[in-house]
């Protein structure tokens, strides 16, 4: 009789991630995530201070050419959007808002009458301690 060697089976192993090595993957992006989160969103807070401060730029300098073209301050924001000084008043970028912006009228003593200069109505301060409203 011949003999036939039987070679025992050997179960297949299917392919696929154990427990332990999806474990360590979500540790490492956990780790990651915990550094990058925090820049991601003082990044993004710094982007809005400076949006703040070059929209404050471009409506102080809208005013200062509405009077030097009419002679007199604009009443409001929004009429320098009307008489196309501004394509139209930005919203403040710290409350996302357009009607929150705080007027001032001009300096005692000042004959003239309307918006002198503006601010931030935003409350708080920002990332390097200083109120917006005194921006």
């Amino acid at each position: 009789m011949s003999s036939v060697h039987l070679r025992p089976t050997r179960l297949k192993r299917t392919t696929g991630f154990t427990l332990i090595e999806l474990m360590v993957v979500m540790s490492i992006i956990a780790t990651l995530l915990t550094l990058a989160l925090p820049r991601y969103f003082h990044s993004v807070e710094r982007s809005r201070e400076a949006v703040l401060k070059q929209d404050l730029h471009i409506m102080r300098d809208a005013i200062d050419k509405y009077l030097a073209d009419r002679g007199r301050y604009p009443q409001t924001l929004d009429e320098l959007a009307e008489k196309r000084y501004l394509r139209s008043v930005p919203p403040d970028p710290i409350t996302e808002s357009s009607s929150t912006w705080i007027t001032l009228p001009p300096p005692e003593g000042e004959v003239r009458e309307g918006v002198y200069d503006v601010r931030s109505g935003a409350p708080g301060n920002s990332l390097d301690g200083e109120p917006y409203e005194s921006w």
